[in-house]
C-alpha cells in the first residue's frame, strides 16, 4: 500500500501528523512559538517491508544559512538513547545545496532515510532535531520535536 501525507504548517504549537499506519505513527511540533513556513512529506509510513523512506522537505528559513549545525537527540521511553551532531555548512567548500541560502529563499529537496540502519523496538520515541546558525548553539534556525510511536516489534 502506497501512503502519502502532505502538509504545510504555519501555526506554532500545533502537533501535526506526518503519517499513521498499523505499525508506526509520526508527528511533530516546533520547539518554539514562532510560525514557520515548513512542509515535510514521508512515504511510506510503514517500514516493515520497505527499508527506505522517501522524504521531501520544503522550508523557507528566517535567516541566511552560511553556517548550519544540526543536533539530533533521541529519547526512547523517556531515556536518552542517541545523540548525533554534524556541521553541514561551514561557509567554505560546502557540499549541500542548503548552504549559502539567503533568508526567504525556498529550500525544496527530496532525500532518502535508510530505516535499516537502526532497529526500533516497540515503544514511544521523542526526537529533537535542532538547527543552529553558529557552532556555539546560541542562534537557533529551526527546532522540531518529533514523536514516533512504534506499535509492533522491532523493525
Amino acid at each position: 500500500m502506497f501512503g502519502l501525507l502532505f502538509f504545510i504548517l504555519f501555526t506554532p504549537g500545533v502537533s501535526e501528523f506526518i503519517c499513521m499506519s498499523s505499525d508506526l505513527e509520526l508527528s511533530y511540533t516546533f520547539c518554539d512559538s514562532t510560525a514557520h513556513a515548513f512542509m515535510f512529506n514521508l512515504t511510506p509510513c510503514s517500514t516493515m517491508n520497505n527499508p527506505t523512506w522517501k522524504a521531501t522537505l520544503f522550508w523557507i528559513p528566517r535567516s541566511d544559512i552560511t553556517f548550519l549545525k544540526l543536533v539530533f537527540n533521541v529519547w526512547y521511553e523517556g531515556a536518552k538513547a542517541f545523540h548525533w551532531q554534524e556541521t553541514l555548512c561551514s561557509g567554505a567548500d560546502d557540499e549541500y545545496s542548503v548552504c549559502a541560502m539567503l533568508k526567504g529563499e525556498t529550500i525544496a529537496t527530496t532525500f532518502d532515510i535508510k530505516g535499516t540502519r537502526i532497529t526500533f523496538p516497540k515503544g514511544y520515541y521523542n526526537i529533537i532535531l535542532h538547527g543552529f546558525s553558529d557552532d556555539s548553539e546560541n542562534n537557533s534556525i529551526i527546532c522540531l520535536n518529533f514523536t514516533m510511536i512504534v506499535k509492533q516489534g522491532a523493525f
